[in-house]
């Protein structure tokens, strides 16, 4: 990777300062903050998913700062300017668990000076992250706002079943086999990112890398018009597989094949006013440097069970602060893994005091729809 003094400059709105925090769980984190300038205001953390970074909050950042809190993002472990992983595919990727993940957001505000957070608000795996902040630590992590991607719970360990033979003990099938199994072969989005091909694909795609992430961008927005998701069951490969491309890829496919044909005119981009093209330069410019495989490491922790086993230790436990959901109306992940947004609302977040479905907003609602977005987190923060 580069050095900090080979960096670009980023374009912020005024009011937003970064800066880097050392010694956070083994990194040096490169965060974005706004309301800096009034001490002791209560914190805001806000966590970004794939591939995204802390710069995808830019336009919430201020509006919540007027609202009286010391607004953080930064870029997670894998990402961006924040140094001090591995991004190699054969390191230690455990490394990239979502406890860690969360253990880095928990180091991260406490280097700061904060003793808790008002609210942790995340996105995408973001979202996965500030959920499990939340579900261990509700005595720092005081409220939170889950964005896009539904917290279905903690999985249940098996009960009562010391008497019974050992094959009740063997594993499920894993997703993808029954995808492959399809008379048109398939494959999982989690499956295909978590494959050594995966980074490599993504990188050095035919289209380029500015091409390929403005697909990947306008695919999952609600500027495709083919977006509109809705809830899958039974959760049966043929059912899976209703999903769009980005999600369920051919088994043969990469995600730069698979987004090229959906990429948008210019005339499309001219009018896509939340990601312009100097905007999404940015992005193009990060991942060039770092590559994925940091942010595809935490796939393969999903794959492989690590994230699994480390939330069967809350076993039982719901997340009990209050809490917030907002998603977009184009966004499938709403409805990823089937059946986890009705778990959330049912059992899984015991004080959801709002839940809220945006028009025209996809995948990267905060980006999409940030004044929505904004207004509704300030309702939600100013309530708890």
């Amino acid at each position: 990777m580069k050095t900090k003094d080979q960096l670009k400059d980023m374009e912020l709105p005024a009011g937003i300062r970064e800066r880097y925090v050392n010694g956070v769980n083994g990194l040096t984190v490169h965060v974005l903050e706004a309301g800096f300038e009034t001490p002791k205001r209560p914190a805001v953390l806000l966590l970004h998913g794939f591939p995204e970074l802390a710069y995808s909050w830019r336009k919430i950042m201020l509006p919540l700062a007027a609202a009286g809190y010391h607004v953080i993002a930064y870029d997670q472990r894998g990402y961006g300017r924040t140094t001090g992983w591995d991004n190699s595919y054969d390191g230690n990727f455990a490394t990239f668990r979502t406890h860690e993940l969360s253990r880095d957001a928990l180091g991260l505000v406490m280097a700061m000076g904060h003793d808790s957070v008002h609210t942790i608000v995340g996105h995408d795996v973001g979202a996965t992250i500030a959920a499990y902040c939340a579900l261990v630590r509700p005595d720092f992590f005081r409220s939170v706002v889950i964005l896009s991607c539904p917290f279905g719970g903690v999985p249940a360990l098996p009960f009562g079943v010391g008497e019974q033979a050992a094959p009740n003990l063997q594993p499920t099938v894993p997703v993808q086999d029954p995808l492959a199994s399809l008379p048109r072969p398939r494959k999982d989005s989690t499956t295909y990112f978590s494959s050594r091909s995966a980074n490599n694909d993504m990188l050095n795609c035919k289209q380029g890398l500015h091409d390929f992430q403005r697909a990947y961008f306008h695919v999952k927005s609600a500027d495709w018009s083919e977006n509109k998701p809705f809830p899958l069951t039974p959760v049966t490969a043929e059912e899976l597989a209703k999903q769009p491309m980005y999600y369920v890829l051919d088994l043969d496919k990469t995600m730069p094949e698979e987004v090229a044909p959906y990429m948008p005119s210019q005339k499309e981009i001219s009018a896509c006013k939340w990601l312009p093209d100097d905007d999404l330069d940015f992005y193009t410019q990060e991942f060039k440097r770092t590559g994925f495989q940091g942010g595809l490491n935490w796939y393969r922790c999903t794959t492989n069970g690590l994230n699994k086993s480390d939330l069967e230790l809350f076993s039982g436990h719901t997340i009990d602060v209050p809490s917030c959901f907002i998603t977009g109306i184009a966004d499938w992940a709403t409805f990823r893994p089937p059946g986890a947004l009705e778990q959330m609302q049912r059992q899984a977040c015991t004080k959801m005091e709002s839940f809220h479905i945006i028009e025209g907003a996809g995948h990267w609602i905060q980006q999409e729809q940030p004044e929505k977005v904004t207004g509704l987190i300030v309702d939600f923060l100013q309530h708890v």
